[in-house]
């Protein structure tokens, strides 16, 4: 796996970053550790994680794959070698401060994910989604404070729309604040019309690292799903059953066609599809174990012909439109 630049922060990352939310939710500790070795040892040294992740679960309080990271780190040694990603935002406690993106919230957030994480420094410490109640100055000033306090290196933001990251950006500028680097947009073949675009464009604009994150579509475009078949049983398949749709079943069948032709996986034609987007830096990938990440790994050196690039996008048009699509060149 090679590194590539992330933005314009000067770390080097690896192309794919691995996400965390299965993390002591669909993945135990010990299998968590097996993916985390098995990423290791196919190059990878970037891990996304955040705050929340599992808070939703009954008996979790939140932090759960943050720790699960920290111990992960410290039996293995390797804090030097690794990016750390983690996130703020959402609900960690009760009170009036126990969410948002206010400074009281980002600085007690920051020191709970430090702890569990086992860490001196965050490497990229991110929004997770904006807060309309809170002015984004009041934001990076906050973010400025970890920054010079040598707690995070650099910052980023999730799910946040054109508009407000040019707001963001300007007030960076004007008042001599750190900016946010990164953004992890959701994208993948049957949710392009979010990122695809002007959002595309400024990232592109702005030098921007890019992580999309659900490039799988929570499952259903690895082929696991069939048309009219079973389901199949799995904490998260929720989310891929919003996709059970005609549009979705062609985009799938695109999918399986070119991954025929390359004897590869469907996981691997997405990924590798992604990849050769503008601006995209690292997608998001997850695993309950080592055998799903070797699915997911040959998108690293997967080529696909101009003809099945354009084949994938028109069968995956109903999912971009209206947003104006940058050229791939």
């Amino acid at each position: 796996m090679k590194n590539v630049s992330l933005g314009s922060t000067g770390l080097q990352v690896s192309q794919l970053c691995l996400g965390s939310m299965g993390f002591g939710w669909t993945a135990s500790e010990s299998e968590s550790f097996a993916v985390l070795d098995a990423f290791v040892d196919a190059g990878g040294n970037f891990i996304d994680t955040a705050d929340v992740y599992s808070r939703w679960l009954p008996g979790h309080k939140g932090g759960e794959a943050e720790s699960i990271i920290g111990r992960w780190m410290k039996e293995r040694g390797n804090r030097d070698s690794i990016v750390i990603a983690t996130k703020v935002r959402g609900e960690m406690w009760p009170g009036a401060d126990g969410q948002g993106l206010s400074r009281a919230h980002i600085e007690r957030a920051a020191e709970d994910s430090l702890r569990r994480l086992q860490v001196e420094t965050i490497d990229l410490y991110q929004c997770h989604w904006f807060d309309e109640n809170v002015p984004i100055d009041q934001t990076l000033r906050a973010m400025e404070n970890l920054v010079k306090a040598g707690k995070v290196r650099h910052i980023g933001i999730s799910n946040f729309p054109a508009p407000l990251i040019r707001a963001a950006l300007a007030v960076s500028r004007q008042h001599n604040l750190p900016r946010f680097e990164t953004l992890q947009p959701h994208h993948n073949l049957v949710h392009r019309v979010e990122w695809e675009g002007e959002l595309q464009q400024l990232c592109l604009d702005a030098d921007l690292g890019v992580i999309p994150y659900s490039p799988l579509a929570g499952g259903f475009l690895t082929g696991k799903y069939a048309k009219g078949g079973a389901s199949v049983a799995s904490q998260r398949a929720s989310g891929a059953k919003q996709y059970f749709t005609p549009d979705g079943w062609a985009v799938l069948d695109a999918v399986r066609a070119v991954a025929t032709a390359h004897g590869a996986s469907c996981a691997a034609v997405v990924l590798a599809w992604q990849m050769a987007q503008p601006g995209i830096t690292a997608p998001i990938v997850g695993a309950n174990s080592p055998a799903q990440l070797s699915e997911q790994l040959p998108a690293l050196v997967l080529e696909l012909s101009s003809a099945e690039f354009n084949a994938l996008n028109a069968a995956s048009k109903p999912f971009l439109e209206p947003a104006r699509v940058v050229s791939r060149d």
